[in-house]
């Protein structure tokens, strides 16, 4: 194990550390980072969603039960909810923007299409 050289210390020892993180629920699960490429997803958005403030636990509902958003946060700031798409192209984008839209109590939308990530990973 690569972390328990670096810190010189045994593997178990660090086995010990990460699953008392683990325990406190400081780790809270591991993840993957994919080519979205190597998948055939093109076109990766994040779309900002307004809504009506009567239809917000609705439209939240909705918006958790699409296929295909990878993400779904409420925020502060220029939007209500924060959503991560991921589409084959721009068609499928177009639709999945549409089928949004169409929530009752939605007001409107506001796409952004990542181009590159610069830092981080979405």
């Amino acid at each position: 194990m690569g972390i328990a050289r670096r810190l010189k210390v045994s593997e178990s020892t660090i086995r010990k550390r990460v699953l008392n993180l683990e325990k406190k629920n400081i780790i809270k699960k591991y993840s993957l980072v994919v080519d979205t490429n190597k998948l055939g997803f093109e076109n990766i958005a994040l779309i900002g969603v307004d809504v009506a403030p009567e239809k917000y636990l609705d439209v939240a509902k909705k918006l958790t039960e699409f296929d295909g958003i990878k993400y779904v946060a409420s925020s502060t700031g220029d939007h209500m909810f924060m959503l991560e798409i991921w589409a084959k192209n721009g068609d499928e984008l177009r639709a999945f923007s549409d089928r949004i839209k169409s929530i009752d109590g939605v007001i409107r939308i506001c796409p952004a299409i990542i181009k590159d990530t610069l830092k981080g990973n979405l």
